[in-house]
């Protein structure tokens, strides 16, 4: 009866490989984790110090809570501005932009995804060259059109420079394609009319995208800044990002930091909530429309 011994420097040479190859498994989801606290951390100070007392000492920059907590920041903080009137404006600037976004992109998807013309790849290429240009080198131009159309200082005038999408008529475009031709053309032979084929047929089979799309541009949106900025003058049409940073402005030079965190929080708190609410929808239209 024989028993196979294996080497004793045979052993000691398996174990110091054994742990490297541990070692090697571990350093890339430490270094994610040590990615995710450094991104973190901002959003966590931001919250102690909103629930925080606020007042100037050495665990002022820490990013546990002080305690006692307290709503008091929350309270002096919705008294010091008219929140209900920003966020109506934001809700209208945000929601209303989408809603003709929404017009706009499925139809010009839908003629660009089943239509065939002269010019047709040319014109498409020209839309998506759009992407390109940053809205900054386009705001003084837009602002002398608005100027005299007489819709300066108005939420229609700061919405009509989003009313198109080039993003979202790409976005369309490509969810349409994805539906079988023959489904559109078994819509008009029973007598539908293209804006039926589109708005009864095509957009209901193409939710995820439309969902993907709306998440992107209400965000987008809500955080706007410079543009309305820009756009409005008048107190009562501006938005809670001017507010915000009008609101901070008054809070920064008392050094009272609570208070413009418990500020920012409550502009950000109604994206976080829908988030939080309708994250797995949220996640699969993304994986669905192939956004990354």
């Amino acid at each position: 009866m024989s028993v196979d011994l294996i080497p004793q420097s045979s052993s000691s040479a398996v174990r110091p490989s054994f742990l490297l190859r541990r070692a090697s498994r571990m350093t890339l989801p430490l270094l994610l984790l040590c990615a995710a606290l450094i991104w973190i951390a901002p959003f966590l100070w931001m919250i102690s110090s909103a629930f925080s007392t606020s007042s100037f000492s050495p665990d002022m920059a820490s990013v546990f809570p002080r305690f006692p907590l307290t709503l008091e920041n929350f309270r002096e903080a919705w008294q010091s501005a008219d929140w209900l009137h920003l966020y109506a404006n934001t809700l209208f600037f945000a929601f209303g932009t989408f809603l003709v976004q929404l017009v706009t992109i499925t139809t010009a998807g839908y003629v660009f995804a089943y239509h065939e013309f002269r010019g047709k790849q040319t014109l498409f290429y020209l839309l998506l060259i759009q992407m390109m240009i940053m809205p900054v080198i386009l705001m003084v131009p837009n602002m002398m059109t608005l100027h005299q159309m007489g819709l300066l200082n108005t939420l229609t005038g700061v919405m009509m420079p989003y009313f198109a999408s080039a993003f979202g008529v790409f976005l369309m475009r490509q969810a349409f394609l994805s539906i079988p031709k023959e489904i559109e053309e078994a819509a008009l032979m029973e007598g539908c009319r293209w804006w039926q084929v589109v708005f009864r047929v095509l957009i209901p089979m193409s939710w995820p995208a439309i969902l993907a799309f709306a998440t992107v541009s209400i965000t987008y949106h809500w955080n706007e800044y410079l543009w309305p900025l820009m756009v409005l003058n008048d107190p009562d049409k501006q938005v809670l990002t001017v507010g915000l940073v009008s609101f901070a402005m008054g809070a920064e030079s008392g050094g009272q930091w609570g208070l413009i965190t418990a500020g920012t929080l409550m502009v950000c708190l109604p994206l976080m909530l829908a988030f939080i609410l309708f994250q797995k929808q949220f996640l699969k239209s993304f994986g669905f429309s192939g956004i990354k």
